[in-house]
C-alpha cells in the first residue's frame, strides 16, 4: 500500500508547467506584430523630381505611384483612375493615422497627378504629399 501512495505523489510532481512557455510565445507574438512593417508599397520605382524644399517623411502608410506613361500603382497593382478613391479609402480605413504620399515620375503628365490628388481628396484625405528628392548642391 505504501508504494501505491508514493507513486501517485511522484506522478503529481511529474507534471510540466506550460505557463512560462506560453508567456514567451505571447511576448514573441507581440514583438513581431509591433516590429512588422505596415507600409503599403506602390510596386513601382519612379524617378522623382527634385526640390530644394524637400523634407524627409519618416513613414508613409499609403503610397500611390504614377509611372511616366500614366499608370497608377497602389499596393503593387495597376489601378484605374476611377478606382483610386475606393482603394485609398480602404487603405485609410485599415490605418486611419496613416499618411498618403504620391510618388509621381518626373516624366508623368500633370493632369494624371491632379486627377489622383482629386480622387484622394474625394476619399476624405486632405493631407496627401507629393514625393520629391532633395536637390543636390
Amino acid at each position: 500500500m505504501r508504494r501505491k501512495n508514493s507513486r501517485s505523489s511522484a506522478d503529481k510532481n511529474a507534471e510540466l508547467d506550460m505557463t512560462p512557455m506560453l508567456d514567451i510565445v505571447f511576448i514573441m507574438l507581440i514583438f513581431f506584430i509591433v516590429t512588422s512593417s505596415s507600409v503599403k508599397e506602390s510596386g513601382l520605382d519612379v524617378n522623382r523630381p527634385q526640390a530644394k524644399t524637400a523634407e524627409k517623411l519618416e513613414q508613409a502608410h499609403i503610397i500611390v505611384a504614377i509611372s511616366p506613361v500614366g499608370e497608377i500603382w497602389i499596393d503593387k497593382k495597376v489601378v484605374d483612375i476611377r478606382a483610386v478613391r475606393a482603394n485609398v479609402a480602404r487603405l485609410h480605413a485599415e490605418n486611419p493615422l496613416g499618411s498618403v504620399v504620391i510618388t509621381a515620375d518626373r516624366e508623368a503628365q500633370t493632369h494624371v497627378l491632379v486627377s489622383v490628388m482629386d480622387q484622394i481628396r474625394l476619399a476624405g484625405i486632405n493631407n496627401a504629399s507629393i514625393a520629391t528628392e532633395a536637390e543636390s548642391q
